[in-house]
C-alpha cells in the first residue's frame, strides 16, 4: 500500500483551498492596481486640466497601497516568490538547507501571527474614527495588515505541514 496516499488525500483539499484564496488575493490586488492607476489618472486630469484637484485621491490611494502590499506579500509567501523567503536558504550548503527551510517557515509564521494579532488590535482601536475626505472607518487602513498577516501565518504553516509530510515541492528546499 502506498504510504503517501493518506497524506495526499489530506492535503489536496487544503492545497486547493489555499490556491483559491491566493487567487482571490491576486484578483483583489490586480483590481486595486487598476483602480489606483485610474484614480491617479483622475488626479492628474483634475489638477492640470480642470484646475480642481480631487482631494480624496490621496486617502483612497493609501488604502489601496495597503491592500496591494499586504495581500501581495501573502501571495508571495504562498507561491514562493517573496524574495526574503528563499534568498538566504538558497545561499547555504545543501546539508543546512532543510534546517533553514524550517527556520524560514517558522519565522514567517511567527511574523504573520504578530501581524495578525497587532493588526487586529489596531483595526479595532481605529475603527470608530473616520478617514478624512472619504469618510470610511480608519480601521480599514490596518485591516489589510491583519488579513495579510493571517494569510502569511496560514500559508507558512501549510508549507511546514507539506515539508513534514514529504510533499514540499519548492525547488529551493532540498536539491
Amino acid at each position: 500500500m502506498d504510504d503517501t496516499k493518506p497524506h495526499a488525500d489530506f492535503m489536496t483539499p487544503v492545497d486547493t483551498a489555499l490556491d483559491r484564496i491566493a487567487g482571490l488575493c491576486k484578483l483583489i490586488t490586480g483590481v486595486s492596481m487598476v483602480v489606483l492607476t485610474a484614480i491617479f489618472g483622475w488626479l492628474v486630469f483634475g489638477r492640470y486640466v480642470l484646475n480642481a484637484t480631487p482631494t480624496w485621491v490621496e486617502q483612497a490611494a493609501l488604502l489601496l497601497v495597503m491592500v496591494i502590499a499586504f495581500l501581495g506579500a501573502a501571495v508571495g509567501v504562498h507561491e514562493h516568490t517573496h524574495l526574503s523567503v528563499s534568498a538566504l536558504r538558497s545561499a547555504v550548503p545543501d546539508r543546512l538547507r532543510k534546517v533553514f527551510v524550517i527556520v524560514t517557515d517558522l519565522a514567517m509564521a511567527g511574523f504573520g501571527a504578530l501581524m495578525l494579532i497587532y493588526g487586529a488590535r489596531l483595526t479595532v482601536f481605529k475603527w470608530d474614527s473616520q478617514i478624512p475626505l472619504i469618510q470610511l472607518p480608519e480601521g480599514l487602513r490596518s485591516l489589510p495588515l491583519t488579513v495579510g498577516g493571517g494569510l502569511i501565518l496560514v500559508f507558512s504553516l501549510a508549507h511546514l505541514v507539506r515539508l513534514a509530510l514529504g510533499r514540499d515541492l519548492r525547488s529551493d528546499t532540498i536539491q
